[in-house]
């Protein structure tokens, strides 16, 4: 079986459990815990328990990418001092959180002139992948 190739096009990454079957049921809990409530039969600690799960549903998912975006910053950092020219090197602490998480695509040989930009342009990470042409796949990302 071929892969495509990892493109800006296709390289965010959905989790249809999470994505659609997970959050559906989260929002049809809440509406009938809603409903519930509306109608008086106990509504209040259906509502208590929904909200709960929600939070805990959605604070689960944002802690999970914290930690992968501090992985991938570091793991940038690393490739930034192996592969950009020193000049460029004492700038890296200063590239944004989304910046690093952009770089990531970039080839190696791309790399410094997408760096350079996002420092001298301060581009937003959508900007950075936009600019992209040899894509390095990332596939691990959650």
């Amino acid at each position: 079986m071929t892969v495509a190739p990892q493109t800006y096009a296709n390289h965010k990454r959905v989790d249809p459990w999470y994505h659609y079957v997970g959050f559906t049921l989260g929002v049809v809990a809440l509406v009938a815990a809603l409903v519930r409530l509306v109608l008086g039969h106990r509504g209040v600690w259906y509502l208590v328990v929904t909200a709960l799960l929600l939070i805990v549903f959605i604070k689960m998912r944002s802690y999970a990418l914290r930690v992968q975006d501090r992985i991938i910053r570091l793991e940038e950092t690393l490739r930034l001092r192996e592969i950009l020219p020193p000049a460029l090197q004492s700038y890296i602490q200063q590239l944004a959180p989304g910046q690093f998480i952009a770089l990531r695509f970039a080839s190696d040989e791309e790399l410094p002139a997408r760096v350079a930009e996002a420092l001298k342009e301060n581009l937003s990470p959508d900007q950075i992948k936009r600019r992209i042409q040899t894509w390095r796949p990332d596939t691990f990302r959650v």
